[in-house]
């Protein structure tokens, strides 16, 4: 925690001018207790994006692979993230990040789980995964939806990065009942609304 506040106090101002972050609704981060930090997905520095925007820590799962990048692996494991094995059990990371949010901290997923580019995000509805609505479930925490948008969903040094945050979804909106697949499938679908709909218009599909 004290390293990642250090990062937060000296390398957050270089970060904003490096990658021009821009923050919209900052004001609907919740400052107690736990909750699901759930957005769109365009690059590899998205917990980078997100570690400046929000002012909690964030703990993200990230894909094993990304811990084997020099540099970049030190950087997000220091900014909070955990391995999950896309091809191995992914129940563990599921059970932590529960416990995480059971304990107060903030877990942040992406609802399809892998990187989407060149693609309008209110078109890939159909590739979400009920992970995160299973979590908000379980942990009975709210959900906060956001957008990352830049041009061409191309990240590169000193070109304009917008991140959108909306207001939290509250757990009882969910209406969960009995925890099943089908429940999580339209938990995920609304949470899935909720972000497209914080998209700029130049990102939404005609």
């Amino acid at each position: 925690m004290k390293v990642y506040r250090w990062i937060k106090k000296y390398l957050q101002g270089l970060i904003k001018l490096v990658f021009r972050i821009h923050i919209h609704g900052a004001e609907n981060e919740p400052m107690e207790g736990g909750y699901l930090l759930v957005s769109n997905h365009i690059s590899y520095i998205d917990v980078l994006v997100s570690a400046v925007a929000l002012k909690r820590q964030i703990r993200f799962m990230a894909k094993k692979e990304l811990f084997k990048v020099p540099l970049l692996g030190g950087l997000i494991k220091t900014l909070g993230a955990f391995p999950v094995d896309r091809k191995g059990n992914a129940v563990a990371p599921i059970r932590k990040s529960i416990a995480l949010l059971e304990s107060g901290e903030v877990v942040g997923m992406f609802p399809q789980g892998h990187r989407l580019m060149k693609r309008k995000f209110d078109t890939t509805k159909g590739e979400i995964k009920g992970g995160a609505a299973m979590t908000c479930c379980r942990a009975k925490v709210p959900v906060l939806p956001a957008f990352i948008a830049t041009k061409n969903d191309k990240v590169i040094p000193f070109r304009r990065i917008d991140i959108y945050i909306g207001k939290p979804i509250a757990y009882e909106e969910f209406g969960f009942e009995k925890a099943g697949n089908d429940e999580y499938m339209r938990g995920i679908g609304l949470i899935f609304d909720r972000i497209a709909e914080l998209a700029p218009d130049e990102r939404r599909s005609k």
